[in-house]
């Protein structure tokens, strides 16, 4: 039986890539692709927004459960652990936890990735940019545990007990661009709102830089996504973006989803049109065929 195309997504905590992918996620599966998500941590360090969801010794079991049902919303065919702790935000006291991910040997992650790789043999891998959308030490830490997994394991020499080297034909790397943000505070602004814990687009490097930004419209797939990132109440407090703006203020902006292309390098300012455009054929209605 023919290798189904295949989609694998590398993020650090639950939540990442609802607020990041989840429509193209969604109709990546609904599209008849195979989609599996790595998730590095349980969130452990996350904050609360309600006592009543959660305490600080359940969190990472309670989060877990809540990425078991944004995976269900989406349509994912497979989820993984990869039992790293969550390290926190940069500076905190979880920063320093023994088990913390960005406390992990990058051999030991990388390793683990390589094995994921090799048997899973996606068509397209895609993970957070280099700064992680607004600098997580975690998120920093999975783009670059996947970037190196990525050619490990295409390379022969690279523990060959893992399975036959496997090189995925792309790498793509997700975020939110600086308009993302600069747009989220004009909303925010408008109605009075206070925006000091917010981002500042300036305070964040340029992405994608040099390479071509993709932007893919989700707007079918805006409802699934909004669901998914209502599965994650841990994360939604009073103080959140996504209970502060209206849907019809958020769609516009939610609905888009940006990607920059790693691997192979383009020279000049266009990419695939998407992301498995010439790599599959795709049936008249749209449905990719294996």
């Amino acid at each position: 039986m023919p290798k189904p195309p295949t989609l694998l997504a590398l993020f650090a905590h639950p939540d990442d890539e609802a607020f990041v992918v989840s429509g193209t996620l969604t109709e990546m599966a609904a599209r008849g692709v195979r989609v599996i998500l790595i998730c590095a941590t349980r969130g452990e360090a996350g904050e609360i927004s309600d006592p009543r969801l959660a305490t600080p010794e359940n969190l990472g079991a309670v989060r877990e459960r809540e990425l078991r049902r944004a995976v269900a919303i989406m349509g994912l065919d497979e989820l993984i652990f990869l039992d790293q702790r969550d390290s926190g935000m940069d500076g905190t006291p979880a920063n320093d936890h023994p088990q913390a991910f960005i406390n992990a040997r990058s051999t030991d992650v990388v390793r683990r990735l390589v094995a994921e790789i090799r048997r899973l043999q996606p068509d397209v891998m895609l993970t957070f940019e280099p700064f992680g959308g607004y600098g997580h030490p975690d998120h920093q830490a999975i783009h670059n545990h996947t970037a190196a997994a990525f050619f490990a394991a295409a390379g022969s020499a690279y523990y060959p007990e893992l399975g036959a080297p496997w090189q995925t034909p792309r790498l793509f790397q997700s975020g939110m661009p600086a308009a993302f943000f600069s747009r989220l505070r004009e909303l925010l602004l408008a109605r009075g709102e206070d925006v000091s814990k917010m981002p500042n687009p300036d305070d964040r490097p340029a992405w994608p830089g040099a390479a071509p930004l993709m932007l893919r419209d989700i707007t079918p797939y805006l409802d699934r996504k909004w669901q998914a990132i209502r599965a994650h109440q841990t994360q939604l407090g009073s103080d959140s973006i996504f209970n502060r703006l209206p849907l019809e203020e958020m769609g516009p902006i939610m609905s888009q989803e940006a990607f920059s292309l790693v691997y192979p390098h383009v020279d000049g300012p266009a990419g695939p049109a998407d992301l498995f455009s010439d790599l599959l054929p795709v049936s008249a209605n749209g449905v990719i065929r294996s």
